[in-house]
């Protein structure tokens, strides 16, 4: 079976998503004024907690064009994570984790005034229950969300075979911007969309994204000759789609 043929916009060779999850504060303290700075609109899969603790700012981020994307309200995990085990995938229903997707979505939209397109999955994790009674909550993806990103996946997406309901994310925490640049190059390839995951936004930590690479990568990008759409998930997600209608 041959692949059937895909094109970006514009004579773009690939396209990249850059999210952020659980609204960390160095979000809209270090991460956001360097995306300001470049004109790029960035992904931000909000936990409330911390949302709340910069909430004007977080308005402002999303007046401005950025996305803010659903994470659940309460961040379930499988209880092999210690921290969650008082709230665990393990117990969970698909009726119960149905409420936390719509309730986390009223209430961003109660916050910030918009309403989200896209999900991420905490933890990556896309199940609920136990033994004979697991269940994939991805088909509940689908039905409420454009786009449904992964976390700690190895490859791209492509823009004609993958399923949106799970697309990968792929980890750029702690990642240098010469090693961003040759998977970015790899997607090229292959005429990939590479969404990007991380949380932190500074100089070193866990689970940081190093702020020279997101200067650095925002320049790139914003180049005509490095051929990539730089964009939200919701907005290339929502162009995959729109071209996949109509072929």
């Amino acid at each position: 079976m041959s692949t059937p043929s895909f094109q970006w916009p514009d004579g773009r060779r690939v396209a990249v998503s850059l999210s952020f999850d659980d609204a960390r504060l160095s979000q809209v303290d270090r991460g956001l004024p360097i995306l300001d700075a470049h004109g790029v609109k960035a992904t931000f899969y909000v936990s409330f907690s911390s949302l709340e603790k910069r909430l004007e700012g977080w308005r402002r981020a999303a007046a401005s064009g950025h996305e803010i994307g659903n994470h659940t309200v309460t961040h379930p995990c499988s209880g092999n994570f210690r921290f969650a085990r008082s709230n665990a995938l393990e117990d969970y229903t698909l009726e119960r984790m149905e409420k936390e997707l719509t309730d986390a979505s009223d209430r961003i939209e109660r916050l910030l005034g918009v309403r989200p397109r896209t999900f991420a999955y905490p933890c990556g994790q896309k199940f609920v229950g136990r033994g004979e009674n697991v269940r994939s909550y991805v088909p509940l993806i689908a039905r409420h969300f454009v786009v449904g990103r992964g976390f700690l996946d190895e490859t791209h997406n492509s823009p004609v075979w993958s399923d949106l309901a799970q697309a990968t994310g792929v980890e750029f925490d702690g990642t240098s911007f010469e090693k961003l640049q040759a998977r970015i190059d790899q997607a090229a390839g292959d005429g990939g969309w590479l969404i990007l995951a991380g949380h932190e936004i500074g100089d070193d930590g866990r689970q940081t994204v190093l702020a020279s690479t997101l200067d650095a990568l925002c320049r790139h990008a914003r180049q005509p000759s490095s051929g990539i759409w730089l964009d939200t998930v919701a907005a290339i997600g929502s162009y995959v789609l729109a071209r996949r209608a109509r072929t």
